[in-house]
């Protein structure tokens, strides 16, 4: 009786510290959770790495590389001419991004889909409306003045204003071409500022040995044009001054706005063409479809026209091709395909150039007119390059105005 007594009041002394230390450890825990939820200090830390590990990853490598460039324009060896101005400065040119060799070529067409996209002049909207007549096409101040006692006139080319970006990175390369019209041999230029749509020349150009009588019938021409290494430079605007409307006994200084160039490309005719640009097979094929209005090139008032293919890779001619001669017609129909291999990591750097030539038997053959297709040419080639790496696989035509 009294054993069981003993275990019986082990057994509930046991019972009552089970119970007690649950307790406490219940208290605890309790006690634990709660000041964790008031204390804000891991919630920052936590919250601070993750928030750094984010902007870690979110965040690309933007650096580009870029070089140094110094042009030289060269002026015709006349000793009736000189210039003197303030030497150019070197401006830094974005390098060519070159794609990565192990990308796929679908990457890569897209890659460069959504560059040209990127540095297009503007929407397909804009482009749209944009109307000719209208352009604003900026201004030009320059001043002239004659020296009687030298028989020297002395055209100051001082600066351009809001001239219109004709490069697809929102800018321009301006520079100045001087003539005294009649004569368009003789002419003299500007150094070419860079990346500059308010450029500032302030160069001298000196015409020597010119009586008063004969510069009194010249017309002063000043074409401002946008340079470009791989193509044609793009007229931008013009400037006539006829210089027997000038007080020339003394220096005047003008503000002229810029009008468009008329050198004769919109009567030279048009030229319809399809692209099509094959990724697989890193190739393009130019369509020459037909032509209309052409300009007569023969006494007769007619010509013989075909047309010249070339693909050139930076200023290099890689390959010509050529369509057949079709006799006497203004409105010639080819229909007639060439086949270039182009490397899809060379797209940047090809320019097509056709060219619409009149046939002659017993002379030179004669240039019609011209259109450059690459991502940096004009507004109208730039749209149809650009549609063309879009649409992979399927032709693409559009009609182009002939250039000089």
């Amino acid at each position: 009786m009294y054993i069981n007594q003993e275990t019986s009041s082990t057994k509930g002394v046991l019972s009552r510290d089970v119970i007690l230390v649950s307790a406490i450890i219940t208290v605890s825990l309790t006690v634990t959770i709660v000041m964790c939820g008031l204390c804000q200090w891991c919630q920052r830390k936590m919250g601070k790495r993750y928030k750094n590990s984010l902007e870690t990853v979110g965040t690309p490598d933007s650096s580009r590389g870029g070089r140094s460039e110094k042009k030289t324009i060269k002026l015709p060896n006349s000793g009736k001419m000189s210039t003197t101005g303030v030497p150019g400065q070197t401006q830094q040119e974005d390098s060519d991004r070159k794609p990565d060799a192990r990308s796929s070529v679908s990457d890569l067409v897209n890659s460069l889909t959504s560059e040209m996209l990127m540095l297009s002049p503007g929407s397909d909207e804009d482009e749209c409306h944009e109307t000719p007549g209208r352009e604003n096409l900026g201004r030009i101040q320059f001043s002239v003045g004659y020296n009687f006692q030298e028989s020297t006139l002395t055209v100051k080319i001082l600066k351009g204003q809001e001239l219109p970006a004709k490069d697809f990175s929102g800018t321009s390369d301006p520079f100045v071409k001087i003539y005294l019209l009649p004569d368009k041999k003789n002419k003299l230029e500007t150094k070419v500022k860079r990346k500059n749509l308010n450029p500032h020349w302030n160069e001298t150009f000196l015409f020597e040995g010119f009586p008063y009588e004969k510069v009194v019938q010249r017309v002063l021409y000043l074409q401002v044009l946008d340079y470009d290494r791989f193509s044609r430079n793009d007229p931008i605007g013009e400037v006539n001054v006829p210089l027997n409307k000038v007080d020339l006994g003394q220096t005047q200084t003008f503000w002229k706005e810029l009008k468009p160039c008329s050198d004769g490309s919109g009567s030279r005719g048009e030229l319809l063409l399809s692209l099509c640009y094959n990724p697989s097979g890193n190739s393009i094929i130019v369509n020459i479809i037909k032509a209309r209005n052409l300009k007569a090139m023969d006494i007769g008032g007619t010509s013989d026209p075909y047309v010249k293919v070339w693909l050139m890779h930076k200023d290099k001619r890689v390959e010509k091709k050529k369509t057949v001669v079709m006799k006497r017609c203004l409105n010639p129909v080819f229909n007639e395909s060439f086949i270039f291999d182009i490397p899809t990591e060379r797209l940047r750097e090809t320019t097509i150039i056709i060219t619409v030539m009149d046939k002659d038997r017993l002379s030179r053959n004669d240039v019609i007119g011209k259109i450059y297709l690459s991502w940096k040419s004009g507004p109208g080639e730039v749209k149809h390059w650009k549609d063309m790496i879009a649409r992979p696989r399927q032709p693409v035509a559009q009609w182009h105005q002939l250039k000089a």
